[in-house]
């Protein structure tokens, strides 16, 4: 894999987002995810706008993907090798899942489609062209199955379907193993170097969470089987708020400030954590788990404004677009 930049730019003549590279799908997992935060705590006007965003930056990077594979279909081969890639996959569960609880069953179904079409051959190339040692996107192949097991789950709920809970349920075991593979490939020295997507092993663990959550949720599963649902929502949100602690002082011992498109992977991990404990809190019957996700909500909020405040403000030559891991 190479570790040189990737330009990100657009070509003289072409439309700004022909540059964008696969990474860029993590901006919208990031507004995404702050507006299902946002929706859970009552913050409805920004959850809105917020949700206004992703499906703007969902549009633009879809009319890329689609330019890429009709008319570059060397660049969208040597891309979908990638683990950003799967952030394609992930950015349209987060916004199937917003439109869902917006009560628009229909469009997130058809985006639970898209994204499950999607998934097993990007997961497929992702996989087939891992190294020993990986940076935090490895991570991707969990959060883009937990995707889809987040908005089956929460279709499943809306539709009354038990059959979506079950594959639901089904994505969740199978984003678990995957988690286990990646963290088996990280390269835990990019805790103090990495660029922001380092971030995706906590957020990771952070979706699955989120999945379980809705799962305890469902009436589907009762017995011994909510009491293990119930216990695996919190055994893994406990190791993703590990993941969390871990992470922060390690962006506190080695600062890293200048903007890179992975901090959008960074964003969106702390936005998952604060949603996965909002979720949770119900299901789980543990009450202070609610406060809590609300605090690292507006964390992650503040989080998005910087690095939307660095986006801006950093000049072409200096930005640090992701490298081709």
């Amino acid at each position: 894999m190479s570790a040189g930049r990737v330009k990100a730019f657009s070509l003289p003549g072409r439309p700004w987002w022909s540059g964008l590279p696969p990474a860029a799908g993590a901006a919208v997992m990031a507004a995404g995810i702050l507006s299902i935060g946002m929706h859970l705590i009552g913050r409805e006007v920004l959850s809105l706008a917020a949700l206004v965003i992703t499906a703007a930056l969902w549009l633009v990077l879809a009319v890329d993907f689609a330019e890429r594979l009709v008319a570059d279909r060397g660049r969208f081969r040597t891309e979908a090798y990638t683990p950003p890639a799967l952030t394609g996959v992930a950015a349209t569960t987060v916004l199937g899942t917003r439109l869902s609880l917006l009560g628009l069953q229909g469009l997130a179904a058809a985006l639970l489609a898209l994204a499950a079409l999607l998934w097993p051959g990007l997961l497929y190339a992702v996989i087939g062209h891992w190294q020993r040692r990986m940076p935090g996107g490895a991570f991707l192949v969990c959060v883009a199955t937990q995707g889809l097991a987040v908005l089956a789950a929460t279709l499943a709920a809306a539709l009354h379907h038990d059959w979506l809970a079950r594959t639901a349920l089904a994505a969740f075991c199978l984003g678990l193993v995957l988690y286990a593979v990646a963290l088996v490939h990280f390269d835990f020295g990019e805790v103090l170097r990495g660029a922001g997507d380092h971030w995706v092993a906590g957020g990771a663990l952070a979706i699955s969470a989120l999945a379980a959550s809705k799962l305890t949720a469902s009436p589907v599963w009762a017995g011994s089987a909510h009491t293990a649902l119930r216990t695996a929502t919190l055994v893994t949100l406990a190791l993703s708020l590990a993941w969390y602690a871990l992470l922060l002082a390690a962006e506190l011992r080695r600062w890293r400030p200048h903007y890179d498109i992975r901090r959008w992977a960074t964003v969106f991990p702390l936005g998952m954590t604060a949603t996965a404990c909002l979720s949770a809190a119900a299901p789980t019957g543990v009450g202070w788990l609610r406060p809590l996700g609300a605090v690292l909500l507006w964390i992650a909020a503040g989080a998005w404004l910087l690095t939307f405040t660095a986006l801006l403000t950093s000049h072409p030559a200096r930005t640090r677009p992701t490298d081709a891991h």
